[in-house]
């Protein structure tokens, strides 16, 4: 009882406001990568994301566009797969890589090994964004949620949530909204 107390407490993470802490995990390329490797960014995209998921699949080429067009504006996009491999052998790091270079990811995309940060961050879903802002060399959580309204069809795509909140703090406001429901595949660990 007191281990699912704890999953449960552990689960909650992140809300808008919080200050996020670093990570170190192992990319694609087999190197280890860290928020602190950008120095001059302004804030950060972090998606935990999969390869099986098919919510995740379907964000796929939103995720390289929205990477191209705001890591040069200071928001670099890091996706971390936070699913244990063991119970979905299709999310292996080796099937991290393959996917990467048939997609051609334009952005780090690590292995969460031991599932150890997607609590910390409160992820429950792939694909789950996490966009940060760094004020005072803080990086502050400032919009928990969705990339946008529709999954299904990029082109029927009413509310650009993501890129909204972008948006927001390139012109130094606050995002509205800071928070929306992440629609996707569970978080899949070992029970």
């Amino acid at each position: 009882m007191l281990a699912i107390s704890f999953s449960l407490a552990s689960a909650q993470g992140y809300q808008v406001g919080d200050i996020a802490t670093d990570f170190k995990l192992k990319n694609v390329d087999g190197n280890h990568v860290s928020m602190a490797d950008y120095p001059d960014a302004k804030g950060f995209i972090v998606i935990f994301t999969c390869n099986h998921c098919p919510y995740a699949v379907a964000y796929e080429d939103r995720m390289i566009a929205i990477d191209k067009k705001y890591k040069e504006k200071g928001f670099p996009m890091i996706a971390i797969n936070p699913n244990d491999p063991e119970v979905v052998p299709a999310d292996s790091f080796e099937k991290m890589q393959e996917r990467s270079k048939e997609k051609g990811f334009t952005f780090p995309y690590l292995f969460d090994d031991g599932q150890k940060v997607y609590p910390l961050y409160g992820a429950t879903r792939t694909p789950h964004v996490y966009l940060l802002e760094r004020r005072d060399e803080a990086l502050f959580v400032a919009y928990i949620g969705a990339i946008d309204d529709n999954y299904r069809d990029a082109s029927a795509v009413e509310e650009k949530f993501l890129e909204n909140a972008i948006l927001a703090l390139l012109a130094g406001e606050k995002p509205d909204p800071d928070f929306t429901r992440a629609i996707g595949c569970t978080i899949k660990v070992k029970n």
